[in-house]
C-alpha cells in the first residue's frame, strides 16, 4: 500500500477517542424533564391451539394491525411476539390512557382471525422457532448458539414490559436507583413461572433467561469508581461484537472480537460510528441508556393495569424526592446482587426480605402520586398492591395455582 494513502486510511479511521465521546454524549441526553414512555411486549398465539407455532400469514396480519395504533408504533420480535412502544408521553396518566386504548383495539383486531395477545414473560408451550429471517437475527442466533440454546429462547419465547425515563437532573442518582430497584422489580412483577425442568415453580422463568446469557452484554453496568457515562463507555466498549453488518446476508463476527479490539483494527473491515451505533443496540442490560433511561428487568404483564402498576412505581420513585428517599432505605435490605437476583426470579415475593422491600416501595409511590399531580395512576398501583404485594404474591403464583389446580400450562388465562 502507498505510504501517504495508508496514512490517509489511518487519520480518516473512526478513533477510540470518537466512540468513547460519541457513546458518552449520545446515551444519557438531557431533555425535557419527566417525561416516560412504555413498551409492552406479548406472546402472539392461536386462541384454539396455544402450542401451534405462527405461520408467516399470521404474521402479516399481525404487522397489518398496527394501522390501528394512534400512538407509537407495533413490531415482530424474533419469536413472533409482538411489540407496541410508546411515544414518549409528559403525563403518564394520559399516555396509560391512550396506550390502554390501542391495546383494546389491537385485541380486537386480532381476534377474527383466532389470533390473542398474552401477557406472560416466557412461553411456556412452544419451543423457540425464529420466525424473522433478517440477517441481524440469524447472526445473534449464531452468536449465541456458541454459549448453548439459552439465546433462542430469550429471541423466540420471552416478552416484557420496558419503561423508558428520561436521565433526569441527576443522572447518577436517577441511574443508581434504577438499579437498586432491579430485584424488588423483577420479584413484585414475575410472570413466568416455569412448567418443567430444575427450574420448575420459578416465578420468573424469562429472569432466569436473560441471567443464563452472555454476561458481557446482559449484566448490571455499574462500576465501583466510576460515574454513570464513564461505566456504560467501558461496559460498550468491551463487549463483543454481536453482528458486522454487510451488504450481503451473513453477518456474523468473528468470535471474541470486542469493540474496543475493532476499533484497533482487529476487525474484519474498518469500523464506523454507524457501527458503533449499532453495537450499542445489541447490548441487554437491566438498565440501558439511549438518550434516556431503559428498564429492561419487567415480565410481560397480564393486563395493562398492571403494566401501568409498573410505571406508576417506577416513575413516581424516581420523580418524587421523598419517595426516592424511602425506597432507597428500603432497598439496602435487598441490593442487587447475584444472590439476591436468584432469590427474586425463584420466590418472587414469597422471599420475606423482598416482601418488606416491596411494601415499603409501593407505599412511598402511592404516597407520591399527590404530590406529583398524578392521583390517576392511584387505582392502578394500588389494585396491584392489595392483589399481590399485600399478600406476599406476585402475578406468577396465579398460574402455579392454576397448574396446581390440573389446569395444563398455557391453558390458563392470563
Amino acid at each position: 500500500m502507498d505510504q501517504h494513502l495508508g496514512r490517509r486510511i489511518a487519520a480518516g479511521r473512526f478513533s477510540e477517542v470518537a466512540a468513547e465521546t460519541y457513546v458518552a454524549s449520545t446515551c444519557f441526553k438531557t431533555g425535557p424533564p419527566r417525561l416516560v414512555g412504555i413498551e409492552l411486549e406479548w406472546l402472539l398465539r392461536h386462541r384454539a391451539d396455544p402450542a401451534r407455532h405462527l405461520s408467516p400469514g399470521d404474521l402479516d396480519l399481525a404487522r397489518s394491525v398496527g394501522e390501528v395504533l394512534t400512538t407509537g408504533r407495533l413490531t415482530v420480535e424474533p419469536g413472533g411476539q409482538l411489540e407496541l412502544s410508546s411515544d414518549p408521553f409528559p403525563d403518564p396518566v394520559e399516555g396509560l390512557r391512550r396506550i390502554t386504548a390501542d391495546v383494546a383495539a389491537l385485541r380486537a383486531a386480532l381476534a377474527p382471525a383466532g389470533l390473542e395477545l398474552v401477557g406472560l414473560g416466557l412461553d411456556p408451550l412452544r419451543p423457540p422457532r425464529r420466525v424473522l429471517r433478517q440477517p441481524r437475527y440469524a447472526a445473534m442466533e449464531a452468536y449465541f448458539d456458541r454459549q448453548g440454546g439459552v439465546g433462542r429462547s430469550m429471541m423466540c419465547s420471552t416478552a416484557a414490559v420496558q419503561i423508558n425515563l428520561d436521565v433526569g437532573a441527576d443522572v447518577s442518582a436517577r441511574w443508581d436507583l434504577l438499579h437498586a430497584l432491579t430485584p424488588v422489580l423483577v420479584a413484585a412483577f414475575a410472570n413466568s413461572p416455569v412448567p418443567t425442568g430444575p427450574a420448575r415453580g420459578a416465578r420468573s422463568g424469562r429472569a432466569a433467561v436473560w441471567a443464563a446469557l452472555d454476561p458481557a452484554r446482559t449484566r448490571p453496568v455499574p462500576v465501583p469508581g466510576l460515574d454513570a457515562r464513564t461505566a456504560w463507555t467501558e461496559y460498550a466498549l468491551a463487549a463483543p461484537v454481536l453482528c458486522v453488518r454487510t451488504e450481503g446476508p451473513d453477518w456474523s463476527a468473528p468470535p471474541g472480537l470486542t469493540f474496543r479490539d475493532w476499533l484497533r483494527g482487529r476487525g474484519p473491515r474498518p469500523v464506523t460510528e454507524a457501527d458503533l451505533a449499532y453495537h450499542l443496540t445489541t447490548l441487554f442490560p437491566p438498565v440501558r441508556p439511549r438518550g434516556h433511561l431503559e428498564l429492561r428487568v419487567l415480565d410481560a404483564q397480564r393486563t395493562e393495569a398492571d403494566a401501568g402498576a409498573a410505571l406508576a412505581l417506577v416513575w413516581a420513585l424516581c420523580s418524587d424526592p421523598t419517595a426516592a428517599d424511602r425506597a432507597r432505605e428500603v432497598l439496602e435490605s435487598v441490593p442487587a446482587d447475584p444472590a439476591v437476583l436468584l432469590r427474586a426470579r425463584r420466590d418472587g415475593l414469597a422471599d420475606p426480605e423482598l416482601a418488606v422491600a416491596a411494601k415499603g416501595c409501593f407505599t412511598a409511590a402511592l404516597g407520591a402520586l399527590g404530590r406529583l399531580d398524578a392521583a390517576g395512576l392511584a387505582p392502578a398501583l394500588a389494585a396491584f398492591a392489595d392483589r399481590y404485594v399485600e399478600r406476599g404474591r406476585c402475578p406468577a403464583d396465579d398460574t402455579l395455582d392454576a397448574w396446581s389446580a390440573g389446569k395444563s400450562p398455557g391453558k390458563e388465562t392470563p
